[in-house]
């Protein structure tokens, strides 16, 4: 296998695991605090349901992108540039989905499902205080989330600066 096919998968890998370390703070820090300024509950929830499904699609396809690449840099490099950081950072990357999801959910347990149900199922009426409590439950997972993820970040930043590549 060539220096540039698992260089390549490096350089991209570390670039998705960027920019979904990058989606997860600019939602926890930006986004998600906006909608608490918005006039009404209806506008808010319909916001938060918007921007739920979409962060859900896009961070997925990001997630994705970084394991693959990552894990096959890791397979296809030859055993003397085979680094760890490599497999830790498409590990990390993979369970930081649905790993920090099933985590939260042990910690509020079912609550948080019943909420997110009670909220779509609300029609018109909607209840203000209900949908400020499942910004705040969001915010707080895509806060986890970036955390993870700047950490993997960091960690392949310094693993690819290691490499010279």
């Amino acid at each position: 296998m060539s220096t540039g096919t698992y260089t390549l998968f490096k350089f991209v890998g570390t670039i998705s695991l960027g920019l979904l370390t990058g989606v997860s703070a600019s939602l926890s820090t930006i986004a998600l605090p906006a909608l608490l300024t918005l006039p009404t509950a209806v506008t808010a929830r319909s916001t938060l349901t918007y921007l739920s499904s979409k962060t859900r699609v896009y961070t997925s396809y990001l997630r994705h992108i970084t394991t693959f690449t990552l894990f096959s840099a890791y397979l296809l490099s030859p055993p003397r540039f085979r680094h760890p950081y490599l497999l830790y950072t498409s590990i990390i990357t993979f369970v930081s989905g649905p790993g920090i999801d099933y985590a939260i959910s042990l910690k509020e347990g079912s609550t948080e499902r019943r909420a997110t149900l009670d909220l779509d199922a609300q029609g018109d009426d909607v209840n203000g205080e209900q949908v400020r409590q499942q910004v705040e439950r969001m915010k707080f997972t895509e806060g986890v989330r970036a955390m993870v993820g700047g950490l993997a970040f960091a960690m392949g930043i310094v693993g690819v600066w290691g490499d010279g590549a």
